[in-house]
């Protein structure tokens, strides 16, 4: 598996990237902000399709599938294929695959995390992109866990409405019903008994999930990470990393991760403890989405063709 190999230019907590008196105070917010790289004075579209694809048998099979193509690297591709639901038609709906396959890629690279829920396999209703957590992971640290129920986006503009909407996703995923949901989800599929954890740590976790439990006591232990793919002018004007340009992606994803997290706080009150759950913004700009999408489903189209 290949591993995280985009530059990182903020890694923080949004306490430490903001002047905001507001926002200072929010301990539990994080913003990770990443790019590609460039060749020839061209974003490098192939590295991030490689990517994608390194990663998609991950997330769009059962576990059981996966170990019966293990070293089967051509046909893990195409049983993957044939489970990815290109069912978006609208502009901006178009893509919410290939930000999941993302996501799933930075949880396991760059988060350390182990996967609970290929969720593109266990999508129960595929004209829905927008039901459930669009990711759900288990990090361990130690004999002690966390639960990561990711939101996943591929926007052609990050601009304040498109925030509004994310935010309102993330709010309606922390219901207690959504989670409960999640939760049973989780215990009901036999991955969980296949993750590489000590048998005491995994009575632990279904102990924690049961869904007689409060969800109030499994709130400190929730992170959402809230990835943002996104169309962006700057790299789409940009033939190389040079300082200038990090300097720039760099201001405008600390402005943006500012007005995401100033609209979340505003509906927070929705949210039963609030304050003890975990939030990453993750924000990741390209040039051109549609480049982006045509070529994956080009891709998608080749491995379904040749099965």
């Amino acid at each position: 598996m290949a591993g995280l190999s985009f530059e990182i230019l903020i890694d923080n907590t949004l306490a430490d990237v903001t002047s905001d008196s507001q926002l200072v105070a929010l301990v539990k917010k994080r913003v990770l902000s990443l790019i590609n790289g460039f060749e020839d004075a061209k974003w490098r579209y192939p590295k991030f399709q490689n990517y994608l694809w390194d990663n998609i048998a991950e997330t769009a099979l059962s576990e059981r599938e996966r170990l019966a193509l293990v070293n089967q690297s051509h046909s893990s591709l195409v049983a993957a294929a044939q489970n990815l639901r290109l069912t978006d038609n609208d502009e901006i709906g178009q893509g919410s695959e290939i930000a999941e396959i993302f996501l799933y890629g930075l949880m396991r690279h760059h988060f350390g995390a182990l996967p609970v829920v290929p969720k593109i396999f266990y999508k129960q209703n595929v004209q829905d992109n927008a039901k459930g957590a669009d990711s759900v992971h288990i990090v361990v640290d130690n004999d002690d866990f966390t639960l990561w129920f990711g939101e996943a986006k591929f926007y052609n503009s990050i601009a304040d409405a498109r925030l509004d909407a994310v935010v309102t996703s993330v709010i309606n995923s922390l219901s207690t019903d959504k989670l409960k949901k999640e939760n049973a989800i989780i215990t009901s599929i036999s991955d969980l008994d296949s993750l590489p954890i000590a048998t005491e740590l995994r009575t632990k976790i279904i102990a924690a999930l049961d869904n007689r439990e409060s969800i109030d006591s499994l709130k400190p232990k929730i992170h959402v990470p809230i990835l943002l793919l996104h169309e962006c002018s700057i790299t789409s004007g940009a033939k190389d990393i040079t300082d200038a340009y990090k300097e720039e992606i760099i201001a405008f994803h600390k402005e943006r991760a500012e007005s995401y997290f100033r609209k979340q706080i505003t509906k927070s009150g929705e949210i039963h403890k609030y304050s003890d759950i975990n939030f990453h913004i993750i924000l990741f700009p390209v040039p051109i989405k549609k480049d982006i999408v045509d070529i994956f489903i080009k891709t998608v189209a080749f491995y379904k063709g040749h099965g």
